[in-house]
């Protein structure tokens, strides 16, 4: 049985998993937001060489460990992608 890949952050082993890959996140706070926010700013400068556009959602997730208002929104993109997922199915 194939093992679906994983999206989000384990709390318990504090690491971050993206499919099949698995990024070990700082245990500090101020490290995780600091870590995120350069993501997301350097994901907005995608156009350039090295810089790409995934990081921007690596970077909100990242931050939505820590800000409720940023889970919130990532809760509710879940939910609608489920939906439209189920939709599509049936």
């Amino acid at each position: 049985m194939k093992k679906k890949p994983a999206f989000g952050i384990n709390a318990t082993t504090g690491h971050m998993h993206v499919g099949s890959a698995r990024i070990k996140i700082p245990k500090s706070r101020i490290a995780r937001i600091s870590i995120g926010v350069a993501l997301v700013f350097g994901g907005l400068l995608g156009f350039l060489p090295i810089l790409g556009f995934w990081m921007v959602p690596l970077g909100l997730l990242l931050l939505s460990n820590d800000l409720a208002f940023v889970r919130r929104r990532r809760r509710k993109l879940a939910l609608w992608w489920g939906r439209r997922k189920a939709l599509s199915k049936g």
